[in-house]
C-alpha cells in the first residue's frame, strides 16, 4: 500500500485530499505544519508527499529541502495558490516533480499521483 503525505496549513484542503485518497486504497498521512510534515515522514517515510507552498512558520520550499534531506528521491508535488513563476521554479530546482495551482481538481491530482507511483 502506497503512503501520500498531505501538507497543507487548511483543515478543508488536507480532509479533501484525504478521503480522495483514503477511497483510491492510499495509506494517509497528514500535517497542518513544517514540522509536523518533517516528523511523519521520519516516522513513515511516504512514497508521494502533497504539498503546499504557503504554509506559516516554514513555507513550502524549506519543508521540501528538508524532506529531500530525509529521502532524497522523495516524490513532491507543490500545491500554489500563486502563480508566482519564481516560486514554483524554485521548488522544482530543488526536486519537486511537479505543481498544481489552488483551486485545483483533485482527480488530476489524483491521476498525476497515480501515474507517478506506476513507475
Amino acid at each position: 500500500m502506497h503512503t501520500i503525505l498531505i501538507v497543507d496549513d487548511q483543515t478543508g484542503i488536507r480532509l479533501l485530499l484525504n478521503e480522495v485518497f483514503k477511497k483510491e486504497g492510499f495509506h494517509t498521512l497528514l500535517a497542518a505544519n513544517g514540522k509536523q510534515a518533517l516528523q511523519q515522514a521520519e516516522e513513515t517515510p511516504p512514497d508521494v508527499v502533497l504539498l503546499d507552498m504557503k504554509i506559516p512558520g516554514m513555507d513550502g520550499i524549506e519543508i521540501l529541502k528538508g524532506l529531500k534531506k530525509l529521502q532524497q528521491d522523495i516524490r513532491v508535488i507543490m500545491m500554489t495558490a500563486y502563480g508566482e513563476l519564481d516560486v514554483i521554479e524554485e521548488s522544482i530546482d530543488n526536486g519537486a516533480c511537479c505543481y498544481f495551482t489552488k483551486p485545483f481538481d483533485v482527480f488530476e491530482i489524483r491521476n498525476a499521483v497515480k501515474e507517478m507511483l506506476r513507475d
